[in-house]
């Protein structure tokens, strides 16, 4: 077994997210529509950013729901306490020994889209819903990504004896 750790920081995370909203919003300006507009595009007000957080948070439980059989936790207790816009959110996965580590970057990238889109979708089943399914379905995409990803093994090697040279 190895262990492969992947470290997502909420800062980057939550930029996405207010970036996606911001260029969505704007592409659904037509002129007339600018409070709608306007409320689409998440920013750091604190009722905007306390919802991000718990999208965010939403977002990540379900990928480790997802990740479920290669989660490397002992935790027993958890809380629902808001996270911290300055944390990491972490996922250890404990990988077996032919696992290709080459794919630890698509992981990562793939982890940090699924919990962008989960959380985007959820910002706009608020303030925009017709914007929701498109997000839900990049974070379905996100997912087959990641499954590939975690499902991607190592040829074996065959060891070359020196004995009876």
């Amino acid at each position: 077994m190895q262990t492969i750790n992947i470290n997502l920081d909420i800062k980057e995370i939550v930029y996405d997210i207010q970036n996606k909203t911001f260029l969505t919003g704007k592409s659904r300006r037509d002129g007339a529509n600018h409070e709608q507009v306007a409320n689409m595009q998440a920013n750091d007000d604190e009722e905007n950013a306390n919802q991000v957080l718990r999208s965010i948070s939403m977002a990540f439980s379900n990928l480790k729901t997802k990740l479920g059989e290669y989660l490397d936790l002992a935790r027993t207790t958890a809380t629902n306490e808001l996270i911290a816009s300055d944390e990491e959110l972490h996922l250890g996965l404990k990988m077996p020994s032919n696992y290709n580590s080459s794919t630890v970057d698509t992981l990562a990238a793939a982890a940090h889209q699924y919990v962008v889109s989960m959380a985007v979708a959820d910002w706009f089943t608020i303030t925009h819903k017709t914007d929701a399914p498109e997000y839900s379905s990049l974070a379905e995409v996100s997912l087959q990504i990641i499954s590939e990803a975690v499902n991607k093994r190592s040829r074996p090697k065959r060891t070359v004896s020196t004995a009876g040279q």
